[in-house]
């Protein structure tokens, strides 16, 4: 006689055929398997609890990445009818694998950090509020959204405009999802990401000629200060100065030197001419083992 197996989870079952016989006589109802010290018998029972134990491991490995685990996704996945589905965070850092890979040349290294720390959030409040490891990607909603922005607001202290870009960032993952089809709908769709406008304030020119007339202790210090006045008159960003070097100084068409590079964040092309040529040569500082004109 064939025997069948049910799979129970939390009061659901389904049945299955086991593809395995035993003789009726050979049977015990109570005990669940054969009975006996035949070979048949030892056979039949290690196949059984190798069933079991599969099944058990199918069991496990759901309910480490999903909330609903159903007896009929353990059966489909113990016959090979369901493939395994995609999951958030092991999306997240396959994505984020690609970004490292793509620094220096179209991706910079601040932009693989923030995935990095996004991924990061998600994994921490995927713990914390679900219990979980990892999340299916299809389980992603819009209360999965609101739920993990308030996490970020509170328990992770980021202000609304950090919140936004970690959100952005979270938006960009469920894009790649949708185009490859692992999800059909847009979780995101009723939410709208809300970046507020703030303002940094800036330096006076009595406050530049302050900082510029200011004797500091150490000659490090000095460097320090000449390269941030540097930044405030060429209109650089912090990461734009680290990255001069000597060769970013050319001769241009009207016969004057200027800054010629691209800027990181945008990739757009810079042009800062250099002014007063006449103090130039008094104006040279170190920066990284690199000699820079400053003006």
């Amino acid at each position: 006689m064939p025997i069948m197996g049910r799979i129970t989870v939390n009061g659901q079952a389904v049945q299955f055929g086991a593809k395995v016989e035993i003789k009726p006589d050979y049977w015990s109802v109570k005990a669940g398997k054969a009975i006996g010290k035949t070979n048949e018998v030892q056979q039949v029972n290690a196949i059984l609890e190798s069933i079991k134990s599969t099944m058990t491991k199918i069991y496990r490995d759901l309910q480490e990445r999903e909330s609903n685990v159903t007896p009929e996704k353990i059966k489909n996945i113990f016959f090979g009818i369901e493939t395994k589905h995609q999951t958030l965070l092991d999306l997240f850092a396959r994505h984020n694998e690609d970004v490292k890979k793509l620094v220096g040349i179209s991706k910079s290294k601040a932009t693989y950090q923030k995935y990095e720390v996004t991924r990061k959030h998600l994994s921490n409040f995927i713990r914390e509020r679900y219990n979980l490891s990892d999340i299916a990607l299809k389980e992603i909603n819009n209360l999965f959204i609101s739920d993990f922005e308030v996490y970020l607001l509170t328990t992770a202290g980021c202000n609304s405009n950090t919140t936004a870009k970690f959100m952005q960032f979270f938006k960009r993952i469920i894009l790649i999802a949708r185009n490859n089809g692992w999800i059909f709908t847009d979780p995101f769709i009723n939410y709208k990401i809300r970046i507020s406008k703030v303002d940094r304030g800036y330096l006076t020119q009595a406050e530049i000629e302050r900082i510029m007339d200011k004797k500091l202790v150490s000659a490090r210090l000095e460097h320090v200060k000449d390269i941030f006045i540097f930044s405030c008159f060429c209109g650089l960003a912090y990461i734009d100065v680290k990255n001069l070097r000597e060769n970013n100084i050319r001769t241009s068409f009207d016969g004057n030197l200027w800054i010629i590079g691209k800027r990181e964040k945008t990739g757009v092309n810079l042009k800062v001419i250099i002014m007063n040529l006449e103090r130039i040569k008094s104006k040279i500082i170190t920066v990284q083992g690199q000699q820079v004109i400053l003006d």
